[in-house]
């Protein structure tokens, strides 16, 4: 016979189990994630105390020496060990040291596509303690060389696929910038060859001393961004920053068996942090591609045995509009790690290719604050609780968008949301959570800090991101605020477009933003125009210079001439009433233009142009 008291606890345990799963469904999911929080908190906590950091170089040359042989990047059918890696990063340090052209904490500009030598050069650099400036190749012109000018680079080194965008900028650049281009030869005058000194250099280790860090908030990259407004931004990566971004596929359940595939490029913190750093950090194999192919994605799967890939939510939607083929589900992609994936992209991903596990999360480059969806809830962002705001501490405030800023009350504090309305996420700034700026100029990081926010003295980061956080503690993205949008995976700084095109002679002034278009993840851009006097717009001239001088993605897709431009009460120009007018010719009695890729013009916005867009027919 069983004791008397074995049925009663038995029914307490049960009874216990279902009020949990009643009350508390999460309960379990969300310890296991925060004590993996905590474990890498403490282990990144105990360099602090020591004062030496193993930094993820550090680990890399570890796993060197422990597992040379494994491979680390594989690319366009041709396998790098961690140690060929480990050696030709050597070579490139040598390059450098043996011309005693840098010294430690100097920074260098790499403007370079994926290839194995970005990630050679960067390794290399950053074994003399260089801090390494990612330049995004998409960016030309005058946006090149403000990007160079904010990070102050010694040297600048160049792919061999970007010696036309080098070209260009070239006439205008410092002549203090040493700049080298990944050849053998180059007939650019006073430019440095690195690929033929490269292969001559010795694969000795420098002295380990070069890249030694005793502080975690010490700089060791620039990564640029457009942030809520201007020209691009250098935000200022730590050691700590990038500890976390390599953390990031461990605390999501990727192993060192796993094989990630990074389509990505690599000068976005999401590749190089996430993708890059979490491979060494589990000490796994990447497959790099060059660019990303809708039509090759799963082919590389099958072919490199992928287990782990990386998006952002427009290379889900292209995956998903690709001719639906036999064996889409005939592949071993177990995570698909990301963010910005829509509700019926994200379900129709799942139908038609399997169970992938969807892990969704939210982290700007120069933040101090991230969320992971750990449990898989299709939409969000992630989740909070009581215990994760211990570790930290945000909050959703209201937000005037009229006057675009957060709304404070009669004391001057600003106020929190309720549950289920969109409120401006802010991330308290402190000494577990600090923010680093920018590189170059000091207003630009202050411009992205609230002060006295809830009380005297408090420090706030400004996201620039709008958030939903419902009922059970899921977090959504709702909007982004500012003079800025998302297009084909990018930011887009309104008045970087509207600098450009206003300097044709026939613009008086250009009012940029983003609209909507079914289907489409982001916001495509949109300029409203006012021509000057006696002048009519030159569709020619105006096609010809955004393509000059703007990154493809923010070209503005649709062009509205008006006659005049509405003010807001503060005197910024009136976007709201465009936005939501977007660019329908049925409902908008002004001129509309539509560049049309396919015969690389803007053309008529007709009706019937509109609807193809609409259908799909038309391709953005």
């Amino acid at each position: 016979m069983l004791p008397a008291w074995v049925p009663g606890a038995a029914a307490g345990v049960v009874s216990l189990h279902v009020i949990q799963r009643l009350l508390f469904p999460y309960f379990w999911a969300d310890l296991r994630y925060l004590l993996k929080v905590l474990k890498y908190g403490l282990r990144v906590e105990a360099y602090r105390l020591r004062g030496r950091v193993v930094t993820v170089l550090d680990k890399f040359v570890k796993l060197a020496e422990r597992q040379p042989r494994k491979p680390f990047l594989l690319y366009d059918g041709k396998v790098h060990t961690y140690g060929d890696v480990d050696r030709r990063s050597n070579r490139v340090a040598q390059v450098f040291l043996q011309r005693g052209a840098l010294r430690k904490g100097d920074t260098v500009a790499l403007l370079m596509g994926n290839e194995p030598d970005f990630i050679h050069v960067w390794f290399g650099l950053a074994k003399l303690g260089c801090v390494v400036a990612f330049l995004n190749f998409n960016v030309r012109s005058r946006s090149l060389l403000h990007c160079l000018s904010s990070c102050e680079p010694k040297i600048l080194v160049v792919g061999a696929d970007l010696l036309g965008t080098l070209e260009e900028i070239l006439p205008n650049l410092q002549k203090d910038v040493s700049v080298w281009v990944m050849t053998k030869d180059s007939t650019l005058p006073s430019v440095h060859t690195l690929l033929d000194k490269i292969e001559a250099a010795s694969e000795d280790p420098v002295p380990a001393d070069r890249r030694s860090a005793n502080n975690l908030k010490a700089s060791v990259l620039y990564i640029f961004t457009s942030g809520t407004t201007g020209l691009p931004k250098a935000a200022v990566i730590s050691h700590m920053q990038v500890l976390k971004g390599a953390a990031g596929l461990w605390a999501f359940g990727a192993t060192a068996e796993d094989i990630i595939y990074i389509t990505l490029p690599l000068y976005h913190s999401a590749a190089s942090l996430l993708g890059i750093g979490g491979c060494i950090e589990l000490g796994a194999t990447c497959v790099l591609r060059k660019k990303f192919s809708a039509s090759q994605f799963w082919h590389d799967c099958r072919k490199y045995n992928v287990t782990v890939i990386q998006y952002i939510g427009e290379l889900c939607r292209y995956l998903c509009s690709q001719p639906v083929k036999e064996g889409e589900k005939n592949h071993k992609v177990r995570l698909a790690v990301g963010n910005g994936v829509r509700n019926d992209v994200w379900r129709e991903f799942l139908d038609r290719f399997g169970a992938v596990k969807i892990c969704e999360f939210y982290g700007a480059t120069e933040g101090n604050i991230c969320f992971m969806n750990h449990t898989g809830q299709i939409g969000s962002v992630g989740r909070t609780n009581f215990f994760y705001k211990l570790f930290f501490s945000f909050d959703l405030i209201k937000y005037d968008f009229q006057k675009d800023e957060p709304v404070r009350n009669k004391h001057g504090w600003c106020e929190k949301v309720k549950k289920g309305e969109a409120g401006l996420l802010i991330s308290k700034v402190n000494a577990k959570n600090p923010f680093f700026g920018y590189a170059g100029n000091k207003r630009h990081t202050e411009k992205k800090l609230l002060c006295d926010v809830f009380r005297k003295g408090d420090i706030y980061f400004n996201t620039g991101d709008l958030m939903v956080q419902d009922q059970e503690n899921f977090l959504y993205f709702w909007d982004r605020i500012g003079d800025t949008f998302r297009w084909k995976g990018e930011n887009v700084a309104t008045t970087e477009v509207s600098d450009v095109i206003v300097m044709l002679d026939f613009i008086q002034e250009a009012n940029v933003y983003g609209v909507s278009v079914p289907a489409h993840e982001g916001k495509a851009g949109m300029a409203s125009l006012i021509l000057k006097e006696n002048t009519t717009l030159d569709l020619e001239q105006m096609y010809k210079q955004v393509v000059t001088y703007l990154p493809s993605y923010a070209c503005p897709l649709f062009l509205r001439v008006q006659e005049t431009m509405e003010m807001t009460g503060t005197f910024k120009l009136q976007k709201f009433h465009l936005v939501d007018e977007g660019f329908n010719p049925s409902t908008i009695t002004d001129p509309l233009y539509f560049l049309d890729s396919s015969k690389q013009a803007y053309v008529l916005l007709t009706k019937e142009v509109h609807e193809r867009i609409l259908s799909g027919q038309m391709k953005l």
